[in-house]
């Protein structure tokens, strides 16, 4: 694994996390996005992100600034790739957006670059003849607060070269992470196989009016042990990509159940801006949400 520059193509929940996270690592990182607005908000979730690496990874003044200038931004997609030797992609989890952002790097990318998609749920193989190098595309997936929840799930396609395969492997570790390898393809991967049913059956309870959120989490917190419950999981991932995930499964299924979630959740959250802790707020306040009080699972 020789891999010197990486392009982040994505600053959002993910995106910007898994730049720093590989910044920090040593690696020469450009971030890219649609506009130079998004830019200049991604430049400010680093300067919180350097705070969390100082409180959780311990992480020096002098490390988090050989991180920061590591990274340099842009909205040219072929000025972003121009020497990328791996490009990770985190847009939006809409098949279309993300084909038609393979369709438009396929044009600019030199043919060194290998390119990983970070998809929650979305498999490799949707999006490997729109690369156009089907050979050097494969899934590398993060969990959110990659810092501290530092695993990397790689998932390949039929046509992913197994060399290709064993660099993201070796990326992954030189990037801090605990690298899980998947055989197959899976939707949801491992991580997501685990958690997408959990958050799914939330939200069904807090559709059909069993139960209310807060007692939903406590339910799980005090039941399980886990320090989230699901509401403030999916705060965390963001509630776009729960809206987009419930989406996509109503646009297929026509689910009454999954309509009447993804409306609630364009509704009420995201028409609002309530996107989760990402904006101060989601289905809890940031940031003290109520589960933290003392009093919560009492």
């Amino acid at each position: 694994m020789t891999f010197k520059n990486i392009t982040v193509a994505g600053s959002g929940v993910l995106g910007y996390q898994i730049a720093f996270q590989t910044a920090f690592h040593g690696f020469n990182v450009i971030v890219y996005d649609i506009n130079d607005e998004v830019l200049e908000k991604a430049k400010s979730k680093f300067e919180i992100l350097s705070e969390a690496f100082k409180t959780d990874l311990k992480a020096t003044a002098q490390q988090l600034e050989a991180a920061r200038n590591k990274l340099s931004y842009t909205s040219d997609l072929a000025k972003a790739v121009e020497d990328a030797d791996l490009l990770i992609e985190a847009v939006p989890e809409n098949p279309a957006i993300k084909i038609d952002f393979y369709q438009k790097l396929a044009k600019v990318a030199p043919p060194k670059t290998i390119f990983a998609t970070n998809s929650s749920t979305l498999l490799p193989s949707q999006f490997a003849e729109a690369t156009g190098r089907p050979s050097q595309f494969l899934a590398l997936h993060f969990a959110n607060e990659i810092w501290k929840h530092n695993t990397a799930e790689i998932m390949g396609q039929s046509k992913t070269d197994p060399k290709v395969f064993n660099e993201l492997v070796e990326f992954a570790k030189a990037i801090g992470m605990v690298a899980l390898p998947l055989h197959k393809e899976q939707p949801g991967y491992i991580v997501n196989s685990l958690l997408v049913p959990l958050l799914s059956a939330a939200l069904d309870l807090y559709i059909n009016e069993v139960a209310d959120i807060e007692t939903i989490d406590k339910t799980w917190m005090v039941a399980t042990g886990a320090p989230l419950g699901p509401f403030g999981i999916l705060d965390v991932v963001g509630v776009t990509t729960a809206y987009n995930i419930n989406k996509m499964t109503a646009d297929a299924t026509h689910d009454p159940v999954k309509v009447k979630i993804a409306n609630k959740l364009k509704d009420d959250f995201i028409d609002k801006g309530k996107l989760g802790v990402a904006t101060g707020e989601g289905f809890y306040k940031y940031p003290n949400p109520a589960f933290m009080h003392k009093d919560f699972l009492k």
